[in-house]
């Protein structure tokens, strides 16, 4: 159990710790990949449409659905949620435990709200994922974002529950970091 070695074994040396950042690393690499797919495949799609959607971007008949509602208020929530999570961090590294609960608990509220606006725009979208490039693209990668946000939410969630029993602090916080 890595929290246990962690925690209260103190078997993570810096050789170990190493390994999981370099781990991590690999791992944020390799997802960074995955998604550059799906926008390759928007990009490719609408910056050259082929003759059978009508050689048109978006293809006729998809109603595009507007930048300035929901994806607008999502995107803010997102960064927002970067700012409260860094500020948890240096919570973390300062001493500050309730201030880093503040701000973790603040951070999984933004991802909450997230999570519930990008449902509700799937509920509304004017069009489905089997409405060729244009539906497939946008259902697959933002479904895959969302799957990503509900797993950090998830993480998160973990992370609080150690920091309210003390497993982390000023020097010992890898857990939270990764």
């Amino acid at each position: 159990d890595i929290i246990r070695e962690a925690a209260f074994e103190g078997q993570h040396t810096s050789v170990v710790q190493e390994g999981l950042r370099l781990g991590m690393i690999l791992f944020i690499v390799s997802e960074v990949m995955f998604f550059f797919a799906f926008f390759w495949a928007f990009f490719t799609s609408s910056l050259t449409p082929v003759f059978n959607i009508g050689g048109i971007w978006p293809p006729f008949g998809i109603e595009v659905i507007s930048p300035w509602g929901l994806p607008l208020l999502n995107t803010i929530l997102l960064l927002s949620s970067g700012a409260t999570v860094t500020w948890a961090h240096h919570a973390i590294v300062g001493g500050l435990k309730q201030e880093a609960e503040a701000a973790l608990y603040l951070t999984l509220t933004f991802a909450v709200y997230f999570t519930t606006f990008q449902f509700l725009e799937y509920v509304e979208a004017p069009f489905s994922i089997s409405d060729g490039v244009y539906g497939s693209t946008f259902f697959m990668a933002t479904g895959f974002h969302g799957f990503h946000v509900i797993i950090g939410t998830i993480f998160l969630t973990v992370c609080v529950i150690r920091l309210y029993f003390d497993h982390f602090s000023r020097q010992h916080h890898f857990g939270f970091e990764a």
